[in-house]
């Protein structure tokens, strides 16, 4: 499917893309709430600013996308590939992140204010000045993340020390 057909079936209310592939398209700034991303390839996606709220994209492949200022609030990205992607200023309030990748992602500003990140894959990723104020992190992988300016924001102290595994 190309941007365009996948515009015009959203734009007359289709909701179910579940497995759509559109790699490298320009999704930017629209408003998506509600859609079904169900293991849809969205790999390299210009995805910034976009509304995502309450969006299902369980098993989607986000690897490489841009989701610069994206709100993602309520969403379902559980077990979802967001390895590589930009995530600046996100908003994922209340989303499931549970077995989600995140590795070497780009999550600086970030709020994850009560996610549900648990056996997420977080190493080398960049959460600097993020929000975790909430998030349930059993079972995170930190090794080697930048958590320069969180203390303030999380109540663990384990979170403090980068580079360990939080359990």
């Amino acid at each position: 499917m190309n941007v365009q057909e996948f515009l015009f079936k959203y734009g007359r209310g289709d909701r179910n893309f579940t497995g759509v592939i559109l790699h490298a398209a320009d999704l930017s700034h629209r408003t998506l709430n509600g859609i079904n991303f169900r293991q849809a390839d969205l790999s390299g996606v210009d995805l910034r600013g976009v509304n995502l709220t309450r969006a299902n994209l369980r098993y989607a492949n986000l690897a490489n996308a841009n989701l610069t200022n994206a709100d993602l609030s309520g969403a379902n990205l559980q077990e979802a590939n967001l390895r590589g992607a930009v995530l600046k200023g996100a908003n994922f309030v209340g989303s499931n992140l549970i077995q989600a990748d995140l590795r070497s992602t780009d999550l600086d500003g970030v709020n994850l204010q009560g996610a549900h990140l648990a056996d997420t894959q977080m190493d080398r990723a960049s959460l600097q000045q993020a929000n975790l104020s909430g998030a349930y992190l059993d079972g995170v992988n930190l090794t080697e993340v930048d958590l320069t300016e969180i203390a303030s924001t999380v109540t663990d102290p384990a979170l403090a020390t980068a580079g360990a595994v939080y359990r």
